[in-house]
């Protein structure tokens, strides 16, 4: 924690774990594998071996695949099955979306997460799917009935900066219900004034830098972190 602030670091790696567990103020790390696609279902032994080496809350992505959220039934036991196989690991939270054909919540699914999330009193996080619904304030209101914890979002926008005036709104209309935590394009520069527009207390970066290795990755940045931390 910074200034009061949360942080939360996304790592597709276990690279990017062991960095952002070098520093004492990263609070949690959502682990994902495959960030060139916003993010995919990390491998068990990912898991297991984030939860080994690092202290930090390790929050699980199961996201079966890129290229939207609205899911087939197996696709949606696909991602339940993940999530129970991460939580007896010992993850710390399972980080998920799913939207019916109109670009709602999935509500049964969403119930459904959340109670699986919960019984081993385990974070439930709804992931970016939430900027791809029709109306963002009744999916916040269908998510905080469901029981989510966290809801990750740059404000339905490109990056959290743009999005940080309907961050504030949702964090008025849903005060004390559910934590709205911006992430999206946060950097150096931005990520002092997205926590003050969107008077939000946690935020949400991957600090990713370009790798060209045979072939272009991305990494999380130790040096990035360490920027935006100074600035926050």
């Amino acid at each position: 924690m910074k200034n009061g602030i949360a942080v939360e670091i996304c790592a597709g790696s276990l690279n990017d774990v062991i960095t952002a567990s070098s520093f004492e103020e990263v609070d949690r790390i959502e682990l994902n594998c495959a960030l060139e696609l916003g993010g995919l279902t990390p491998s068990v032994s990912t898991l297991n071996k984030a939860l080994a080496v690092s202290e930090k809350q390790i929050i699980a992505m199961v996201r079966p695949r890129p290229a939207g959220f609205i899911y087939t039934q197996s696709e949606k036991d696909l991602m339940y099955e993940d999530a129970c196989v991460f939580l007896k690991a010992g993850a710390h939270g399972i980080v998920f979306g799913s939207l019916n054909p109109d670009h709602t919540v999935d509500e049964p699914f969403a119930i459904r997460m959340v109670q699986l999330i919960h019984s081993y009193n385990a974070q439930a996080v709804f992931h970016k799917a939430f900027d791809d619904t029709s109306d963002p304030f009744l999916a916040a209101e269908t998510l905080a009935n469901a029981g989510i914890d966290r809801i990750l979002t740059s404000g339905k926008q490109s990056d959290a900066l743009k999005g940080a005036p309907l961050i504030k709104a949702l964090n008025e209309r849903c005060a004390n219900r559910i934590t709205f935590l911006p992430g999206g394009g946060v950097n150096e520069q931005n990520a002092k004034e997205i926590l003050r527009v969107s008077g939000s207390r946690e935020i949400h970066m991957s600090a990713k830098e370009t790798i060209v290795q045979d072939g272009e990755y991305f990494a999380v940045s130790k040096e990035r972190i360490e920027n935006i931390l100074i600035n926050l």
